[in-house]
């Protein structure tokens, strides 16, 4: 059940962080330099109808982040707590998107700016902010 909702993203070329170390290598590594977009995946309907698909449509409008990555909530546990550690000041929300630049968060949609909205709109919020 879980897989066909990880592979909608990584097939996007959103590398899964399912580790703690895997995220520290991603977020203190690469990503410690450019734009990188952080998604926290979830298994509730508002990722499936909202969520994923304006990832998608931020990626295939050209919002091209220099790295993207994703973290699955609820499952990956220890992975997600520790990306949540790079979004300081952020309070726990999934879904949502991080964006941030030279490892520091700039921008973040939580689940109440993602709930409720066509995934167009999130799309072009994502868009604008990777502008």
């Amino acid at each position: 059940m879980l897989q066909p909702m990880r592979e909608e993203v990584t097939r996007l070329g959103v590398k899964e962080l399912r580790t703690p170390e895997e995220v520290d290598a991603a977020l203190k590594g690469e990503a410690a330099k450019g734009t990188t977009l952080l998604f926290v995946n979830s298994v509730c309907g508002c990722a499936a109808g909202n969520a994923r698909p304006a990832l998608r449509m931020t990626l295939e409008r050209g919002g091209k982040p220099d790295h993207a990555y994703t973290v699955f909530a609820g499952q990956d546990r220890e992975a997600t707590a520790r990306a949540r550690e790079y979004l300081q000041g952020q309070p726990p929300s999934s879904p949502s998107f991080a964006l941030l630049r030279d490892g520091k968060v700039v921008g973040m949609l939580h689940r109440h700016d993602i709930e409720g909205r066509m995934a167009q709109e999130i799309a072009a919020d994502l868009l604008k902010a990777l502008g």
